[in-house]
């Protein structure tokens, strides 16, 4: 099969096509013929080597059709998407023609949406969807900042929170962005990201909840702008891996303002089922309309590079996908 490897750590200019032998089939894994894979962030850390050692083939997330399954679960030519559960880190990821995932990280979905606008979105609306019902618990009526907006998973939440009939302020550092975010559904829009009660476009008050995508660099100022008792969920890392320095919770912090984390690499543990995300229903969702997570870039196989250069030059707007 072919397959997007890096050849060593770095730039985009590493990665290129080369043949590997098919993926065997391990006990409790299926084995999925990739149609198309979604393209994320954790992958240009991956392939800078910032995460340390890591498969070979990078990938987190694809659409497909079964071609075996170990446990005898789902049956051959069955239409599923995966999503963690180790790709691209501890085994080699969807960045190919074909891919075996553990099948706690399978889900089977029926859907004539095309494959690549079926793979936009396991990995970002799993994510926003967990963090949004679970982390945030956020309720029809409360404000919900989504810092990082223009992200794929940003985008995402957008329309979750949307759906779910809250009022939601969006960030983003790029001015271009405004219109694509109110387009989303964001009825507010802050384009200066330092500090959001501060920053032009606030609408004044504190928020219900905050889903922080831009990462260390700006979530005690995404705590400073929450309610008493509201709630701050990091699940992003826009600005950088870089922690926080000299953190003083004590001085730092607000008083009864609750933080937590939500990792996608935790689907398919015990304690984070897949099956916990109504992943049909998200894309039944998608299908008619209420979500709008049609990929904003469509790329070959052979451009990868170009999608992670795009994507290096924050200047996407949206999922990159890429079609096999």
């Amino acid at each position: 099969m072919k397959a997007i490897v890096r050849k060593q750590f770095g730039g985009p200019e590493v990665l290129g096509i080369a043949e590997r032998p098919l993926p065997a089939v391990k006990p409790g894994c299926v084995l999925i013929r990739v149609r198309a894979f979604g393209l994320n962030r954790a992958e240009l850390y991956m392939r800078r080597g910032s995460w340390g050692e890591v498969a070979e083939v990078s990938g987190i997330e694809c659409a497909g059709s079964v071609v075996s399954d170990a446990t005898g679960t789902l049956r051959e030519g069955q239409k599923v998407v995966a999503l963690m559960g180790g790709m691209g880190r501890t085994i080699d990821g969807s960045y190919a023609e074909y891919v075996a995932v553990p099948a706690t990280n399978v889900v089977a979905v029926e859907s004539d949406l095309d494959w690549e606008h079926l793979a936009a979105l396991p990995e970002a609306y799993a994510v926003a969807w967990t963090c949004l019902h679970r982390n945030l618990a956020v309720q029809a009526g409360q404000t919900l900042v989504v810092r990082g907006g223009t992200s794929s998973l940003g985008l995402a939440a957008i329309d979750i929170a949307c759906q779910l009939g809250a009022e939601v302020i969006a960030s983003t550092r790029r001015p271009e962005g405004e219109a694509l975010l109110r387009s989303r559904g964001a009825a507010h829009v802050v384009t200066a990201a330092d500090e959001l009660c501060a920053a032009p476009g606030w609408p004044g008050g504190k928020a219900d909840a905050v889903l922080e995508l831009t990462g260390n660099s700006t979530v005690l100022d995404s705590m400073r702008a929450t309610r008493r008792g509201g709630r701050v969920c990091l699940a992003g890392f826009l600005g950088g891996l870089a922690p926080l320095a000299n953190f003083d919770p004590l001085n730092q912090m607000p008083s009864d303002v609750h933080l937590s984390f939500f990792g996608s690499f935790n689907f398919g543990n015990p304690d984070f089922p897949l099956s916990d995300v109504p992943m049909q229903q998200i894309v039944d969702f998608e299908a008619s309309g209420v979500y709008h997570g049609k990929p904003a870039h469509v790329f070959g196989f052979s451009e990868v590079p170009l999608a992670h250069e795009l994507m290096e030059r924050n200047e996407a707007l949206g999922k990159c996908v890429v079609l096999v």
